[in-house]
């Protein structure tokens, strides 16, 4: 009970840590809002020359822009998190420190992203799905179940993006400088999450293969759960699985990198 308190705390810590950038928490919530009508409107033109593209109609489509405006900073779909602060802890040798605590690194970090994750889901996220609701005619399910297993699935692709992102981090412990790992996960997250387009436009082996791929755990998995998409009880269960199945075996990667990085830690510049 006593370590469930611990990463609760640092949760909670987390919570308050982005809650106190208010200026920044307003910045990307207009940047969202924007850039959702941008989207939106664009989406309109491709629906309309294409009508039920993917297997969506126009509303869900649409749907499916506020529904990752909405994700953005909660998934950290276009970069942000935790990854770069721990980065740059293990290169200053910081890291040393963070080892010697009487809780686990790894969730250590995961309980402060879920805090960082909740904020941004209500700082951020709230208040873009409402405008798009308001200004055009949207997919969202009445049913609040429905909306219980979303955020059930959201949860699941935070822990998704969670894992990829720690291993990202764990990077630093060879490399001198993280910034093109970083740079190349947020372009994978980007194309393969769904962020630009769902990725059930993409056509054959290679849609397939994508809608495989963890990144599709992070966006179009909570974002399909919202829409019904996944054909029933039986389906939605399939979708979860698959979202518990990445964080498992992502986390599980994790904590082994871990495990070789830390068993003779070099410290670079401390």
């Amino acid at each position: 009970m006593g370590l469930v308190r611990l990463y609760a705390a640092v949760a909670v810590s987390g919570f308050r840590r982005y809650a106190t950038y208010r200026v920044a928490t307003a910045a990307g919530l207009f940047t969202n809002t924007v850039f959702g009508f941008i989207v939106a409107y664009t989406f309109i033109a491709l629906w309309n020359e294409r009508p039920h593209l993917g297997g969506y109609d126009q509303a869900q489509a649409l749907t499916f822009v506020w529904v990752t405006q909405a994700l953005l900073g909660a998934a950290c779909l276009i970069g942000g998190g935790f990854q770069e602060e721990l980065q740059e802890r293990i290169r200053s040798g910081d890291i040393a420190v963070d080892l010697y605590r009487p809780a686990d690194l790894q969730l250590w970090w995961l309980a402060n992203d879920l805090g960082r994750a909740v904020f941004q889901l209500l700082g951020r996220g709230v208040v873009p799905l409402v405008v798009g609701a308001l200004c055009f005619e949207l997919a969202l399910p009445r049913d609040p179940l429905t909306w219980l297993v979303f955020l059930l699935s959201v949860l699941l692709g935070v822990v998704v993006g969670f894992g990829l992102r720690y291993l990202v981090a764990l990077c630093a412990f060879w490399l001198l400088d993280g910034s093109g790992v970083n740079t190349l996960n947020g372009l994978l997250s980007i194309f393969f999450s769904g962020t630009l387009l769902p990725l059930a436009v993409f056509p054959g082996t290679f849609g397939e293969i994508v809608r495989m791929l963890p990144w599709a755990a992070m966006l179009q998995v909570p974002a399909d759960v919202l829409l019904g998409r996944h054909g029933g009880a039986g389906g939605v269960a399939a979708a979860l699985g698959f979202q518990v199945v990445w964080a498992v075996l992502l986390l599980a990667a994790g904590r082994s990198v871990q495990a070789v990085a830390t068993r003779k830690v070099v410290v670079q510049g401390g």
